[in-house]
């Protein structure tokens, strides 16, 4: 499994949630809501540090972004790929 992030979803992230180099988003599977990959689940994010093993991760301009292992499920073997909607003005997420 691999996580995609363009650059202006990035610049998203840091300044919507004042994220500082040397800090940490995780993606995680949470209850509620509705995805193209797993029903009755959507993809929730958080500032934390990694409390346990991580399954995938990208770093970009210092900050890691990461899925813990025990998340991969939700992800039902598709890629994370966050991009940046122009009209709606906040990253999209899709599952390649």
């Amino acid at each position: 499994m691999e996580i995609k992030i363009s650059d202006q979803a990035a610049e998203w992230y840091v300044e919507e949630m004042d994220i500082k180099e040397g800090s940490f988003v995780r993606f995680f599977a949470r209850y509620g809501g509705c995805s193209t990959v797993q029903k009755g689940f959507s993809l929730g994010i958080s500032l934390e540090e990694p409390e346990a093993g991580i399954g995938a991760e990208i770093k970009k301009n210092g900050i890691t972004y990461y899925i813990l292992e025990k998340d991969l499920w939700y992800f039902d073997g598709h890629d994370l790929q966050v991009e940046f909607n122009q009209n709606a003005g906040e990253p999209e997420y899709l599952y390649n």
